[in-house]
């Protein structure tokens, strides 16, 4: 391989392990009530707690990665990961859950930032449909917990399994160390004043909030679905998890055709269509009792959500070239505050409402999205 499919294949293989991470809590989430006797504002909170370690893994990666490289920080990373694993699949006790749940976070969020960041200064073109290629390997990752899940769970025990997959993180690890990365692009310092512009620039606030609210809707959708369905339609925990696997399936499914759609239809028009699948697919949801009709909700869901992050990624990417680290580390860090407080709010909404009540906050979101594009578009036109 040349240096940069090598850069590319530890890219897309450190995504997928972010992933897995995105998506273990949601999918053992039903044994975690049950084992340990919680509630659902109380589960919620475990959702928070993991994704203020990926907020930390997030705030933290950028400046390192600009002024250090990133090979280090990626190693790191997936250690922490496997460590990570290992602790939710044993913990013995709640508090050391939430210690494993909070390590995995941190280095799923480093994981996270660190990969789209290389794939976007490794992408001297097309960056969007690339990061979206990258999106695809996120969504092997996600698919591949529910379904081994319920496919091996069975056979079995969760944390058998969970245990021998955070065993095959060291695959990436090793991928990772064997490969050379490119020298850091702030080696003689890091240029805090120009950092500091970053946190005051509108576009970037913009698709700031853009990643906000999609951050946001997938962890919440992806982390509670499968509750929502045992709840709701009074289904198995298998199949429970089979249809949260269609959520990934649906997101992946639709990264691999957008990773050519990307190279020739405008990224705005394409964000438009899948932000209308999604807010499709959350309607059918929430007013169905049927599992098939939900499961194609679900599915759907994941289609509308398959375009958000790679084409603003892309955009982040086109526009601070010279800080895509830092630029990428304040995108997902404000990604992530969504990604903490919507599906904490789920879970509140849902304790006091019902899971149907509180999903209501799914489409009420994809608008503003909507809405917020239009508002960047326009913004982009004319910087243009």
């Amino acid at each position: 391989m040349t240096s940069r499919r090598a850069l590319f294949a530890c890219a897309c293989l450190g995504m997928l392990t972010f992933g897995i991470v995105l998506t273990t809590l949601g999918a053992v989430l039903p044994s975690v009530i049950e084992q340990f006797g919680i509630g659902k504002a109380e589960a919620g909170s475990l959702f928070l707690l993991m994704t203020f370690g990926i907020l930390a893994g997030s705030l933290v990666f950028g400046p390192m990665v600009d002024t250090y490289g990133y090979k280090g920080m990626l190693l790191l990373a997936t250690a922490l990961i496997a460590i990570g694993l290992e602790g939710i699949a044993f913990a013995p006790s709640l508090g050391l859950l939430r210690a494993a749940i909070a390590v995995i976070g941190f280095g799923g969020g480093i994981v996270n930032g660190g990969t789209n960041a290389l794939v976007a200064d490794i992408s001297s073109e097309e960056k969007g449909a690339n990061l979206n290629l990258l999106g695809v390997f996120f969504g092997i990752g996600a698919v591949g917990i529910p379904v081994v899940l319920a496919m091996l769970g069975g056979s079995f025990p969760h944390a058998t399994l969970i245990s021998a997959v955070g065993g095959l993180v060291a695959v990436p690890f090793i991928l990772i160390a064997m490969t050379p990365f490119p020298a850091p692009k702030q080696s003689q310092g890091f240029p805090i004043a120009a950092a500091g512009k970053l946190t005051r620039d509108p576009l970037l606030l913009l698709m700031g909030f853009m990643l906000f609210l999609e951050s946001g809707m997938e962890i919440t959708v992806g982390g509670w679905t499968s509750t929502f369905v045992n709840e709701e339609l009074a289904v198995s925990a298998r199949m429970a998890l089979i249809i949260l696997s269609l959520y990934w399936l649906g997101m992946m499914l639709a990264r691999l055709v957008l990773g050519t759609l990307l190279r020739n239809a405008p990224p705005v028009k394409t964000l438009y269509f899948c932000i209308t699948t999604g807010i499709a697919g959350a309607l059918v949801l929430l007013l169905t009792r049927n599992v098939a009709l939900a499961g194609a909700g679900v599915f759907l869901l994941g289609v509308g959500f398959a375009a958000t992050f790679p084409v603003v990624l892309g955009f982040v990417g086109e526009r601070y070239a010279e800080l895509s680290g830092t630029a990428f580390s304040l995108a997902i860090a404000m990604a992530l505050c969504g990604g903490m407080l919507l599906p904490w709010l789920a879970g509140i909404l849902g304790g006091a409402y019902g899971m149907r009540g509180s999903f209501i906050i799914v489409p009420a979101a994809l608008v503003l999205l909507a809405a917020f594009l239009r508002i960047l578009s326009r913004s982009l036109r004319r910087a243009a």
